[in-house]
């Protein structure tokens, strides 16, 4: 069919239905937050109890047939929902641009506040799907996040302060399926065959430039095993595999490929780019020696095949919540101001 227009007409009505979705979501977690400040209310005031909940939810029924969603079970989600986020600004600011699903999963699965925020942040600035969400909670990068911040060289820190939160110590690469003992051909053949879901892993912002990129320099021909280019940072990101540990010499290659990346492949509003060594395992002393006098922005991260013990890293979290909340106790009967 010879296209006259057409398909500008098409891209109305699908423009036109997403934002009806968003306005009929916005409606729904506004709705939901109010009936459960109002029922967290009545309850707090001893003007009801907990059994008027259910009679409230054969109300509804009764007087709304066909009325799905207001279950005895729902609204007391509701009112889970109001009283973890009482301020009406939270609300209008970030609640609404996630779907109820979404707000159930951070809620039963979320131990701390921050956690919560965590979640909710990254949900809407990813754009994951309840099942994304779901592996995120499963692959404990709450945790992860807070005990192993990446570890990046001096000069990235200082010439891409954002990268920090960008990046990661570790991803996790459990859908490549890799057996041990696996070559670096495996993962990278994984790593491209499964695209997708490296870049959901990777975050939103990642755009996939080339595999085995070629880089030529004087009269030898190289190959950098991945680049992609990052949009909120505006700069090529270079990633190296290698499927041992990390070892300090690995940093020179990957020094070399940024070079000239900069002088061959930046263009001119472009920022330099960036490095990422991509290791089976590292050792952290070792990565932070090597890392000091660095001068490229690089950081050195590990890829882990399995999903971690979640368990074990709560019971971590804990531990280290416990050990900052006794300096600060120490550092408040010293005298000293704390953060």
């Amino acid at each position: 069919m010879q296209d006259t227009g057409f398909a500008d007409i098409a891209q109305l009505i699908t423009a036109a239905r997403q934002r009806a979705v968003q306005a009929v979501n916005t409606a729904l977690i506004e709705l939901y937050w109010q009936i459960g400040e109002r029922i967290s209310r009545k309850i707090a005031a001893a003007q009801w109890g907990d059994g008027v909940v259910q009679q409230l939810a054969q109300y509804l029924a009764q007087t709304h047939p066909g009325l799905r969603g207001f279950t005895r079970a729902n609204l007391f989600r509701m009112r889970q929902f109001y009283e973890a986020y009482p301020d009406p600004a939270i609300v209008s600011a970030v609640l609404r641009q996630l779907p109820w699903t979404h707000h159930l999963i951070i809620l039963s699965q979320s131990k701390r506040p921050e956690e919560r925020e965590f979640y909710l942040r990254l949900a809407a600035q990813e754009k994951w799907s309840s099942r994304q969400l779901e592996r995120q909670f499963k692959a404990a990068l709450f945790e992860r996040t807070v005990l192993a911040p990446p570890k990046v060289s001096p000069v990235l820190a200082q010439n891409h302060p954002d990268a920090v939160s960008i990046f990661r110590d570790s991803y996790l690469v459990e859908f490549l399926e890799l057996r041990e003992g696996h070559a670096e051909a495996d993962l990278h053949r994984g790593l491209l065959a499964r695209l997708k879901d490296f870049l959901i892993e990777l975050g939103r912002d990642f755009c996939f430039v080339g595999s085995e990129y070629p880089v030529q320099v004087g009269g030898r021909d190289f190959a950098l095993d991945l680049l992609f280019f990052h949009r909120g940072l505006n700069c090529l990101v270079a990633i190296e595999l290698k499927v041992g540990r990390f070892e300090p010499e690995y940093l020179g290659k990957l020094n070399f490929y940024l070079e000239a990346l900069d002088r061959d492949t930046k263009k001119p509003h472009e920022h330099p780019a960036i490095g990422v060594l991509l290791c089976a395992s590292k050792d952290d002393e070792v990565v932070e020696y090597a890392l000091s006098r660095s001068t490229s922005p690089a950081l050195i991260t590990e890829y882990q095949t399995q999903l971690p013990d979640k368990a074990l890293l709560r019971a971590k979290l804990h531990e280290f919540y416990r050990q900052n909340a006794q300096m600060q106790d120490e550092a408040s009967d010293d005298g000293e101001p704390t953060t």
